[in-house]
């Protein structure tokens, strides 16, 4: 069946959890995308609403012999970009950190190559310049050491003037701003971490890098598999491959960026280091490493809950984490000039985008997506928070059509109850 069959004739309630009546569409909507290809995978939604749970529903598998539960943690790539940007915006908020002060006043090695007037605002909007990966290490596994990432920081150039145009630091992000903190409180950021975010939110689910202990809740990437006759057409594939060299066939990013007139060289140094063969974010070294651009590790109601907390101007059951003049900042667009890497319009805050839907609008929200398509966000307005988990093995640096699907459905059902009735824009 095609993938449009399979949504419209799947299974309405194949999901488990908890859901308020006001939101029974977005879980029906969400078990419609999920159904077909639960054997293959899981995932799990968290929403929050007026200050209350109202969705944390889950389905598929964690593994080839688990099914996914409500603890299931969840690789989210670049998804964990907003939540090391929150923690900085607390840690700002404590007055430990300035946004506007060079970074290298709290950590003067930085202050090489043209990097001494750079500050934390910089680096949180993507205006530092220092996207490259791919040209400033020798093989991808090296990023599992955080000392030595932090060292490639201090000597790295920047490919553009400070504050001059836009880069996405799809990799690079997590080192630059994880490091700030580092040096502006003297504290590792697994700490920091534990003590300024998981704690106060009461999370039980938020980690860059896994504790040994808590690798047992992470799901993997299930492997595929391939009958017979797929076996056979493999083979024949590659004895094909082998004695052709075929003409590179462009990727939908690659004609995106094209068509956007960007230069596809930016999107590679900055998305893909040399080696990446060697080296995977789903083994126990990817998940126990510290690469807070792209493992950070999560269920879907932890992402929802921080996200909550923002949605409520940074307080939470009475405790106010971000303070307003903060919350004020962290929350208005930078520019909105194009960017060298992302194809499409993200009007960046300090270390969030846009909320990306299939028409309804959130103009003051903001949150991140990953690559594999797990996203969260939040609107203060609708005070309406949004977080989407999965293992499957997909990869856009958009999302994709579930991510934006859910978001839709979720901003609907709210608009169902503050206007009365739900919309498409």
């Amino acid at each position: 069946m095609s993938g449009l069959t399979d949504i419209l004739f799947a299974v309405k309630n194949n999901y488990t959890g908890t859901v308020d009546d006001r939101f029974k569409d977005l879980a029906e909507q969400f078990s419609r995308l999920q159904d077909s290809r639960t054997m293959h995978g899981g995932a799990a939604l968290a929403v929050y609403f007026q200050g209350e749970k109202v969705v944390d529903i889950c389905t598929g598998r964690k593994s080839l012999t688990e099914q996914w539960s409500s603890d299931t943690l969840s690789v989210c790539y670049s998804t964990g970009k907003g939540v090391l940007a929150t923690l900085a915006h607390i840690i700002v908020s404590e007055g430990l950190l300035n946004y506007d002060t060079p970074v290298s006043h709290y950590w003067p090695e930085f202050a090489q190559n043209g990097k001494a007037e750079m500050t934390l605002r910089h680096i949180l909007s993507h205006q530092s310049g220092l996207y490259d990966i791919r040209n400033v290490i020798q093989s991808a596994v090296e990023m599992a050491d955080w000392a030595h990432m932090l060292h490639v920081m201090e000597h790295a150039t920047p490919r553009f003037a400070v504050g001059q145009d836009i880069a996405y630091q799809a990799l690079t992000f997590g080192w630059l701003v994880g490091g700030v903190l580092e040096k502006a409180t003297g504290q590792s950021l697994q700490g920091l971490m534990q003590h300024y975010l998981v704690e106060p939110l009461a999370l039980d689910g938020a980690y860059f890098g896994v504790p040994q202990d808590q690798l047992s809740r992470v799901a993997r990437i299930l492997p595929k598999e391939k009958s017979s006759e797929q076996h056979a057409a493999q083979s024949a594939k590659q004895t094909t491959k082998n004695k052709v060299k075929k003409h590179h066939k462009a990727s939908f990013s690659d004609r995106l960026a094209e068509f956007s007139g960007q230069n596809p060289q930016d999107f590679l140094d900055a998305m893909v280091p040399k080696g990446m063969k060697d080296f995977s974010f789903f083994s126990d070294q990817g998940l126990q490493a510290i690469i807070p651009a792209a493992n950070g590790v999560f269920n879907a109601h932890s992402l929802a809950k921080m996200y909550a907390m923002l949605a409520n101007g940074g307080e939470w059951q009475g405790e106010q984490l971000i303070q307003p003049h903060v919350f004020s900042e962290l929350s208005k667009i930078q520019s909105i000039r194009r960017d060298r890497v992302m194809p499409i319009p993200m009007k960046w805050r300090l270390g969030y985008h846009r909320v990306i839907s299939m028409g309804k609008r959130a103009k003051q929200g903001f949150g991140h997506i990953g690559y594999n398509g797990s996203g969260a966000w939040c609107d203060p307005q609708r005070q309406l928070s949004f977080a989407y988990t999965h293992n499957f093995m997909t990869g856009s640096i958009t999302g994709d059509y579930r991510l934006w699907g859910l978001t839709q459905e979720t901003l609907r059902c709210a608009d169902a109850v503050i206007k009365g009735h739900k919309g498409w824009f």
